[in-house]
């Protein structure tokens, strides 16, 4: 019997899918994370967009074109928002939502069938540790959110902030077989663990031989005391994925974002002080009801000022439900437009800083073989393609300018060139 786990949305999904994944293989299932022909699909569901649950939907068709006589499983948050649009589908026999996704499994061993999603989100969900197919692992430390932000449906199919033990926590990262670990969360910046936070699981981590990169953070995170335990780690990726949203305070002030454009930028020298190659990336929405062109003008502004090295951005998606629902939209090609802008200078900024490493040397893990290149990271979150295949963590020379990243060869390598 073959099992495939499909997830759509974030890291966090990929986590959960992971354990899942483990779960189906202790019980004797061939398990993937491809879609293929199999006999069960678990399908990990997302809503942060309207297009996100468009796909989530979509996906029951993708995989009954493999088997159309297979069992469907869907969790996740287009699941929990909408339940009604998934259950009745053909072989879809179960729906669960976002949380708790622990008791899905126990759910199938006990043959329930029909709509399963009000459960508990006051403790946090310990899931068996997950099934990896990669080079680099995603460890969840935390679930749910307590922000609100005006735009985020969320923290509504989340529920509310829950941390996990920060032994648990510890010896998953340190047991991980993976080469570089990323922890990751709804909200990891709300880690708590009985008056523990982030900085503490850093420092208890701190000599693990693995890779450590930290997944998204509020910028308030970003204290001396949290730089000053990065620091401290062994092997730390300098890395911060500070999401900012929107350049104009104004804007900011209507997403229910708690920080000033300043007070942001003061974050980000911080970082630069104890990180001073550090890559610092971001996520904008563009085309915020309230943003007018001005205010988007003042983003592209305040992004070129802080230099990001790449820049997720999107157009803003309305959510039924969500404050900044109530808040007539601005027309899609006004969006559109702006995006276009966006994507430009994100472009252009993320050369920028590319460029400064050639050269240089990085450290390289490879992820993946694809079209007779090595492709894979470096610490700070550039993607490297290398002609060989290099193995572990590597000291690589940048040659040049490649694709959407940089070239490179092994450093030993080129020492021996010249």
């Amino acid at each position: 019997m073959k099992a495939v786990v499909f997830t759509l949305g974030c890291k966090v999904n990929d986590c959960e899918s992971g354990s899942l994944l483990r779960g189906l293989s202790e019980r004797g299932f061939e398990v993937s994370d491809e879609l293929g022909y199999a006999d069960l699909y678990i399908l990990n569901t997302c809503a942060v967009t309207g297009e996100a649950e468009k796909k989530s939907r979509q996906a029951i068709a993708r995989v009954q074109a493999f088997n159309p006589n297979a069992k469907i499983i869907v969790c996740g948050c287009a699941a929990e928002n909408a339940p009604e649009k998934f259950a009745g589908r053909k072989n879809v026999f179960l729906v669960t939502g976002a949380k708790q996704k622990g008791k899905i499994l126990q759910l199938f061993d006990s043959g329930e069938s029909g709509v399963k999603v009000e459960v508990s989100d006051k403790e946090y969900d310990e899931l068996p540790p997950p099934k990896s197919f990669k080079t680099r692992a995603f460890i969840k430390i935390q679930d749910g959110c307590n922000h609100f932000c005006s735009y985020c449906i969320i923290p509504y199919l989340r529920g509310r902030t829950r941390s996990r033990s920060m032994e648990s926590a510890a010896e998953e990262i340190f047991n991980s077989p993976a080469q570089e670990v990323v922890i990751t969360g709804i909200d990891i910046s709300s880690y708590e663990d009985g008056g523990r936070d982030l900085a503490d699981l850093l420092l208890a981590i701190k000599d693990c031989p693995k890779r450590i990169r930290l997944g998204s953070l509020e910028a308030g995170i970003v204290t001396e005391r949290l730089l000053q335990a990065a620091k401290q780690v062994k092997n730390f990726a300098p890395h911060f994925h500070l999401s900012l949203q929107s350049g104009s305070d104004a804007v900011l002030k209507k997403m229910n974002r708690h920080y000033t454009g300043e007070e942001y930028f003061a974050r980000t020298e911080a970082v630069r002080s104890y990180f001073p190659e550090a890559a610092v990336t971001t996520d904008i929405i563009v085309g915020f009801p309230t943003e007018t062109e001005e205010d988007f003008e003042k983003t592209l502004e305040f992004a070129d000022r802080v230099k990001f090295s790449q820049i997720h951005c999107f157009a803003y998606s309305r959510r039924s439900g969500t404050v900044a629902a109530k808040i007539p939209d601005l027309a899609p090609e006004i969006k559109k437009e702006r995006l276009h802008r966006l994507l430009a200078l994100a472009r252009r900024l993320r050369e920028e800083y590319e460029e400064k490493f050639i050269g240089k040397t990085l450290q390289f893990l490879c992820e993946e073989e694809k079209d007779g290149m090595f492709e894979g990271h470096s610490e700070n979150y550039i993607r490297l393609y290398s002609e060989r295949e290099l193995h572990g963590l590597c000291s690589v020379l940048v040659q040049g300018k490649y694709r959407d990243g940089l070239k490179v060869v092994d450093a030993r390598q080129a020492d021996s060139l010249r």
